[in-house]
This record gives structure tokens, C-alpha cells and sequence, in this order.
């Protein structure tokens, strides 16, 4: 095995030109085992009779191991048949588990239900996200041959994705290059979510738009941009959905197209198009989102009930529209940058026995007085700022790092704070009528569409509505009844009990209001 570079071709008495085009090898690759085996003996050979290095790139794969990471052996009936696990979930679905997992030079647990979670979270995501871009475009049959993408016409969303999209790009070429390979799954598995989870979420309501404005052509061109874009970039990974998609998004739609999307190019970084700072700032908005998140949970507040007030201290600032993004995540009135939330949250400290103790055993009870002297939210903001906090005890300097404390955030009644890096979000509990009859509004909007759903409606379909046995639901409907309707695509809205057979009605409990909805659709 050894021989193979030169052997094969029976050099040096034939085939000169064909060896030297062929050696070193660009790459090669074989398990663990063959380190000795194979590596080692073409690079003994190599190294005797030419004195170089036989390839220029090697990957040495670990072995696949079952689920408890013992070695497969169908002597303990532990081995898995390729042909069955192909047919179970799929090539794409095994190829993608075996890039994400761990480097390839790493032993891998193989077992059904982590080749499921990368088809969930990747293929099914990826997947979805197309769908989506389907459905609509269908419905308003768009045909993206017909435009072009004008940047300075595009919105910041859209800015945003094609910049992310062409990071990824970058991301994915360069690690390929370097045979870095779970790194160039990561980078498309990434983006794939901030398309769905992020770009898609915050346009929905475009693509739900009437007539076919520029924003909406905007929001379907950026959208099959990404989504061929990711495809191509992704084929070599899992070749099989990207064929399929690609067969409908652009070879349906063009015929000059390549047949495959396997005899298209590799995608070209636009550098143009990438824009650092709003990634950055995007970046940042989602992290205080994250945040506002984790402050809604710990107060048991759904997210359909609308808060007053969010503050934020940070380093960085957002302008407006950023704001209006987190505002609208969390459905929250205002928010507000800050550098005091002294008045919204507390610190006290405490000494991590683990780390602490070894370092400064004799001075641990020091350590302790003064870590509950200290104020809460002057160390917190040192602590950020500097990366530690420092004592002086007769002489000798203590350093304690974020690793060295026991930090216990508090809140003051009425408001919820949370922090992470440097990031404070502190959330206004406190809730007037008004918020509350909002909340109601949302939470009854929400169940119409839950009922659209159940009742097996189209999308687009037109319904009627009818509220009963609860006057302060039917009060709170009245008042805004125009918004509702609009919102479940109602035509009109009714007090009392739907007489009609085709009817779908269902009692609910709304923020413990007990409340009978009925929807019909219309002809």
C-alpha cells in the first residue's frame, strides 16, 4: 500500500507525465487504524525514494461507535447496517450527522435519535423555510426571473441577510479549503436558522402583503436569493434536497439554468454586500432579546400580554430601528438604553469556594466581610468593565475573576432583570388596564387562528366570528373589533351563538375568562 502513488502506474517505466501530474496526493483520507498502516508506510516509501511528502492533506477518520461508544461487532449484535439506516433516515440526514457532530478525526456515537436531531433542526429547517418561500409565491404566482435585486432599494432585514449570507459563503469556502470541515457544517447550519428564525419571522407580514409592491418583490427576491444561494453552498453536504430544491426554484422557472444544481458553480463571496457593523448591531438586538426572553419567564407573563417598559445597559447603543425590532419581539412599548439600573436591580457577592480557596485559603474569611461591604451594582459594573475585583489585605493583592464569585442578581418589586456579558435587560412588570385589554386582544386573535387552523382552512380563506357567554371578552371585542377582524380575516364579527351547521366552535379560557368562539368559513 505503500507503493500505490507510483505502483499504480508502473512508474518509473510508463506513465511519467500522469504520475507527476498525480503526486503528491492533494488529499487523502482513511480511519484511525491506518495511521501505521497506510499513512506511515506511503511516507516512508515516499520519503526513501523521493524525499517528500506523499500528500499534501490528510484526514484521519475515527471510528463509528454505537450509542454507548462501544465498538461496533456483530458478534454483540451492536452493528448497524448502512443499507438499513439509509433507508430509515435518509443519505442526507446520515451524511449531515457524521459533518456537525465532532471532527472527523473523533470517535462517533452513532444512534438514530442524533441522526434525527440534525434532520430536525438543519434539514427539516432548511426544508420549511422553503416551503414557506413556496407557498407564497405560489399563491401570488412570483416569478423571480421577472426581477432583480437593487440593493440601495432593500430594506435592513434584507441587507442583513444577504450580508449574513455572504459571510456564510465566505465561512464555508474558506473552512472547505482547509478540509475544516464540522466548521464549514456549522457556518451553513447558522445561517439556515437566522434565515428561518430571524429573516422569515420578521417578514412574514411582507410576504402576507396585498398587490405586489417593491418591498414585498424585495422580501421574495432576498428570500430565493438565500435559499439557492445556501443550497449550492450546502450541496456537497447533502446533495439529495439540494437537487430537490433546486430543480424547483430554478430549473422550473429557468431553462437556461444548469440541469443540476451539481453542475452549477460554488457560490462567489460579494463582498460588497457584507456590512460588519450591521451584523454586529443585529447581533447585539438579538442578545437583548435573549435576555428580555429569559426576564418574561421568570415573571410568568406570557409573550401576548404587552409590557410598558424595558431598559437596557450596555456598551453598545441601537438607534430606533433596532429598537423597534426588540420592542416588537417582546412585545414591549418602549425600551431604553441606560446606564443606571440602580434602581431596578441588586448584587451581592459571594466567594467560589472552589476556586477561591485554594488561591487565598487564609484569607477567606476576609474575602467573604468584604465581598457583602462591597455595593452590589458598582462591583457588577467594575466586574464587567475591568474583568475582576480587587482587595488589598495587609499588603497582599486579591484578584477575583467572574470564575472566583457567586454573583445573585435581584430584583426590586415590579421589575425583572437579567444579565449576561456585559448586558443588563431589566423589565417593567408593573401592568395597566390598557396593556392588560391588549394582552386580551392578542391572546383572542391567537385563538381565532388556532381555530382557522383546526378547522382545516386555506390561508387566504375569509371567516366569520362569533363570541358569546362572556361579557367582558364581548366588551373587549367590541371595543376592538376592526383589529381582530382584520388580523383572522374576518368580515365581520358577530355577539351571540353562529346558527349554522358548517360552524367550528370551541370554548377557551383566556387569561381565566371562560369564553365560547365559533368561526365560519365563507363561500
Amino acid at each position: 500500500s505503500g507503493a500505490m502513488p507510483f505502483a499504480q502506474h508502473h512508474y518509473p517505466f510508463e506513465n511519467k507525465d500522469l504520475f507527476e501530474q498525480q503526486f503528491p496526493a492533494k488529499f487523502i483520507s482513511e480511519a484511525v487504524d491506518q495511521t501505521r498502516g497506510w499513512f506511515y508506510s506511503l511516507m516512508a516509501e515516499s520519503t526513501l525514494l523521493f524525499d517528500k511528502a506523499p500528500y499534501e492533506n490528510v484526514i484521519v477518520l475515527g471510528h463509528v461507535q454505537d450509542e454507548n461508544g462501544q465498538k461496533m461487532s456483530k458478534s454483540k449484535g451492536n452493528a448497524v447496517d448502512p443499507f438499513d439506516a439509509l433507508k430509515e433516515y435518509g443519505a442526507d440526514a446520515i451524511r449531515w450527522y457524521f459533518y456537525i457532530n465532532s471532527a472527523p478525526w473523533l470517535p462517533n456515537r452513532f444512534h438514530g435519535k442524533a441522526v434525527m436531531e440534525g434532520q430536525r433542526k438543519f434539514l427539516g429547517t432548511l426544508w420549511n423555510t422553503y416551503a414557506f418561500y413556496v407557498l407564497y409565491a405560489d399563491i401570488d404566482e412570483f416569478d423571480p426571473t421577472k426581477y432583480s435585486l437593487d440593493y440601495d432599494k432593500l430594506s435592513v432585514m434584507d441587507k442583513w441577510a444577504l450580508s449574513k449570507m455572504n459571510t456564510m459563503v465566505k465561512a464555508v469556502d474558506e473552512n472547505l479549503g482547509n478540509y475544516r470541515i464540522p466548521e464549514a457544517a456549522r457556518a451553513l447550519d447558522e445561517f439556515v436558522d437566522d434565515l428561518s428564525n430571524w429573516y422569515v419571522r420578521r417578514c412574514r407580514d411582507r410576504f402576507w402583503a396585498k398587490g405586489m409592491e417593491q418591498d414585498k418583490i424585495n422580501a421574495y427576491m432576498t428570500l430565493y436569493t438565500a435559499l439557492v444561494t445556501v443550497c449550492k453552498a450546502a450541496a456537497p453536504m447533502i446533495p439529495f434536497m439540494t437537487e430537490e430544491i433546486y430543480q424547483n426554484l430554478v430549473v422550473n422557472v429557468d431553462k437556461t439554468a444548469p440541469e443540476s444544481i451539481h453542475l452549477c458553480d460554488f457560490p462567489e463571496v460579494d463582498e460588497k454586500m457584507i456590512d460588519a457593523t450591521l451584523e454586529e448591531n443585529m447581533d447585539n438586538a438579538l442578545k437583548a432579546i435573549v435576555l428580555g426572553r429569559a426576564c418574561r419567564n421568570e415573571s410568568n407573563i406570557k409573550n401576548r400580554q404587552p409590557i410598558g417598559k424595558m431598559f437596557i445597559k450596555a456598551e453598545f447603543d441601537l438607534n430606533d430601528y433596532y429598537k423597534e425590532i426588540i420592542e416588537d419581539e417582546l412585545n414591549v412599548k418602549e425600551v431604553v438604553f441606560t446606564q443606571e439600573v440602580k434602581d431596578f436591580t441588586s448584587y451581592t457577592f459571594k466567594p467560589q469556594l472552589k476556586t477561591v480557596g485554594p488561591k487565598y485559603g487564609k484569607l477567606l474569611g476576609k474575602i467573604k466581610q468584604a465581598l457583602t461591604e462591597v455595593d452590589g451594582n458598582e462591583a457588577m459594573d467594575t466586574l464587567n468593565a475591568e474583568g475582576a475585583l480587587k482587595f488589598n489585605f495587609d499588603g497582599e493583592e486579591v484578584v477575583l475573576s467572574k470564575e472566583d464569585l457567586l454573583i445573585d442578581e435581584a430584583s426590586q418589586e415590579g421589575y425583572v432583570a437579567n444579565s449576561d456579558n456585559g448586558i443588563t435587560v431589566v423589565l417593567d412588570t408593573n401592568l395597566t388596564p390598557e396593556l392588560i385589554e391588549e394582552g386580551f386582544v392578542r391572546e383572542i386573535i391567537s385563538k381565532i387562528q388556532t381555530m382557522r387552523k383546526e378547522a382545516g382552512y386555506e390561508v387566504m380563506d375569509k371567516i366569520e366570528v362569533a363570541v358569546s357567554n362572556n361579557d367582558k371578552v364581548t366588551e373587549i371585542v367590541k371595543a376592538n373589533k376592526e383589529k381582530i377582524a382584520s388580523e383572522v380575516l374576518a368580515n365581520d364579527i358577530y355577539f351571540e351563538s353562529l346558527d349554522k351547521d358548517s360552524k367550528y366552535e370551541k370554548e377557551w379560557n383566556i387569561n381565566a375568562e371562560m369564553v365560547t368562539l365559533a368561526v365560519n368559513k365563507l363561500a
